[in-house]
């Protein structure tokens, strides 16, 4: 029987922008360190996405030589600080989730507002501020950045491959933004996963991830493509909506790395209930 392991881990450092791959990282209260820490948002606070701009998905990130690197074609990088020096507070909105997060820069916000042709702000979560999970999924010490709800997404290299079979140009799991890609298990193994444990920490996964427009966005033109999302609908719907992925809660903070064997602890009935 062949042993599930973690293949990729991939970064966010800025949510709705594209990531990176990494081969070890950090796991931290929020998540994998730096995900999603900083945000882009308009003038009335409200979180920005590839939903209302796709043309995020072309702006690109990776964290080199203690910096965050932010690149888009036909402008010069945009080079910051991993630990801003303090800003303004800035009230900044996730789906109905307001805290108190830190301007950045004059600099980022011109920056962005540049190359998105729109008014923005680029916004920080400093480590002092704690936004909490849903009470619903989680308990009092779980913490999330700015991802939408969750710390971690974890899915299946397999269910990609049994969505691409159904396409005929198959698509790159980058489209769904995981944290933690896993292979050597079946499709959709992850639908009946409670407990399980990667390398040294433990991990919950109390939810299945609804799916938005995202993941018929072409990262690379940033066109909408009506076929992935109508394969989804056929396949991953249930109670009118798509689901593809699980949301995880971590124990602990510690260090993961491809490679890691993944150890199944609980299962329970397969969630979302699709066959």
């Amino acid at each position: 029987m062949t042993t599930p392991i973690l293949k990729d881990i991939f970064v966010y450092p800025i949510k709705s922008l594209g990531g990176f791959r990494v081969e070890k990282w950090d796991v931290v209260k929020t998540g994998l360190k730096y995900d999603r820490q900083w945000m882009l948002i308009d003038e009335q606070g409200q979180f920005l996405s590839q939903r209302k701009l796709p043309k995020m998905a072309l702006i690109h990130t990776q964290i080199h030589a203690n910096q965050l690197l932010v690149s888009a074609d036909g402008q010069d990088t945009l080079f910051l600080s991993l630990s801003p020096a303090h800003g303004d507070s800035v009230l900044s909105t996730v789906w109905g989730d307001t805290c108190l997060a830190q301007s950045v820069s004059a600099v980022a916000d011109a920056w962005f507002s540049r190359v998105l042709n729109t008014p923005t702000r680029l916004v920080y979560l400093p480590e002092n501020v704690k936004r909490g999970v849903d009470v619903k999924y989680a308990n009092d010490l779980d913490q999330v950045s700015f991802s939408d709800g969750f710390p971690f997404l974890i899915v299946s290299e397999n269910a990609l491959h049994q969505l691409n079979h159904s396409l005929k140009a198959p698509i790159e799991m980058i489209r769904f933004r995981p944290n933690l890609v896993i292979s050597g298990c079946a499709a959709y193994a992850e639908d009946t996963w409670r407990h399980i444990s990667i390398g040294q920490i433990d991990f919950r996964l109390p939810k299945p991830c609804s799916r938005c427009a995202i993941p018929g966005i072409n990262p690379s033109t940033a066109t909408h493509e009506k076929a992935p999302l109508s394969a989804l609908s056929a396949q991953r719907q249930w109670q009118h909506k798509i689901y593809f992925g699980q949301n995880a809660l971590h124990n602990q903070c510690g260090t993961l790395q491809v490679g890691d064997t993944l150890r199944i602890h609980q299962v329970g009935d397969r969630q979302p209930p699709i066959p």
